[in-house]
């Protein structure tokens, strides 16, 4: 698996910055909601077939690694 820094992307011109997949308009956020929803991986893929199974992985290696920044800054 490629390491998130390599699929999450952040530009100002795209979702305000926020960090997104491959440059396009899908976020960390909008895939972590979905799961959170109760929606499945191939559920997601399904619906977005644009995304891969590694973005899912990468935007939740993402989040793990940014809470854990958050907790040692605190």
């Amino acid at each position: 698996m490629k390491h998130y820094s390599e699929i999450i992307t952040i530009d100002p011109q795209v979702r305000f910055g926020k960090p997104c997949i491959r440059g396009m308009r899908i976020t960390v956020y909008d895939i972590l909601s979905w799961l959170a929803s109760g929606m499945s991986t191939q559920e997601i893929l399904e619906d977005y077939p644009e995304l891969t199974e590694e973005d899912i992985q990468c935007a939740l290696a993402y989040a793990a690694d940014r809470e854990h920044k958050l907790r040692i800054a605190s």
